[in-house]
């Protein structure tokens, strides 16, 4: 026969082990703690929100293995049945807002007008069903002020872009998808939005600063309202040469294109889990 357990131990045990199955099966909300938010996990719809990288766009015209698909995946085991996916390439914050995407025809869900107010009109439509939403904008905002063949950054216009996607995220589009994913005072869904990895970094190390300030604008701009998942980290960060940037990214290939590749995509969805901890 084996030693009787006393009987405090027996009473102590099950809460043990209760407390031990909730660690492990509870979201890890080290990560929104840390940022001050408190995480609902995943529900019946995924909603995808974003320029070409939430679309998913590879210049070989695959446009099934972007990172929001590869999170489904990893959602899916957690309940969520539906991935709704808005994105449309090109799109910049103020397109976000007021419409006329470049690449319309490009999109993966039909809808009419901005892509904020298609997601408000998603998100109303059914109230207390989704999470997470996901959120990537603000490249195509100072991307233009990157001579990618000089490598010269326009300054002035970078700032100028960089304070536009500082007011357009934090007074208009953060607060109103918060409130959209508010319901009767209480929020229902965890908003998630990434910061950019550099694809220029190796050909025109003077880029890294310029990433650098553009995710610290992120980062500020997401406080309060939802996560920041930090996929230049994850890409390998400020070293330079990256060598992360030839199999994460289009970059060596004949396309020289700054899109993320299927492997690529798979680190920026495995960021959003490390960071959601579903």
């Amino acid at each position: 026969m084996g030693k009787r357990i006393p009987s405090c131990c027996r009473l102590v045990l099950p809460f043990v082990l209760t407390l031990l199955l909730l660690l492990v099966l509870a979201p890890d909300v080290r990560a929104a703690h840390a940022q001050g938010l408190k995480l609902v996990g995943p529900k019946k719809y995924y909603l995808v929100l974003g320029n070409s990288l939430a679309f998913g766009f590879q210049p070989d015209l695959d446009f099934t293995h972007g990172y929001s698909d590869y999170f489904f995946q990893d959602l899916k085991a957690h309940g969520t049945t539906n991935m709704v996916n808005l994105a449309c390439p090109g799109e910049t914050s103020v397109t976000f807002l007021n419409g006329k995407c470049p690449y319309p025809f490009l999109r993966k869900y039909p809808y009419l007008g901005s892509q904020l107010n298609a997601a408000l009109n998603f998100l109303r439509a059914h109230p207390g069903q989704v999470s997470p939403v996901t959120l990537d904008i603000g490249a195509n905002d100072v991307l233009p002020y990157l001579n990618s063949q000089t490598c010269a950054i326009d300054t002035a216009g970078s700032t100028s872009a960089l304070q536009t996607l500082d007011y357009n995220l934090r007074q208009v589009i953060l607060p109103q998808l918060r409130a959209a994913l508010t319901v009767n005072g209480q929020v229902t869904g965890d908003l998630l939005v990434m910061n950019y990895y550099d694809p220029y970094q190796n050909i025109c190390p003077n880029t890294v600063p310029y990433s650098q300030q553009i995710n610290e604008h992120l980062a500020s701009d997401v406080q309060g309202f939802g996560l920041l998942v930090d996929v230049f980290s994850a890409f390998g960060g400020a070293a330079v040469p990256n060598n992360n940037i030839c199999s994460y990214t289009w970059m060596c290939s004949v396309f020289h294109d700054i899109h993320a590749t299927d492997k690529g995509y798979q680190v920026i969805a495995q960021a959003f889990e490390q960071t959601a901890g579903y």
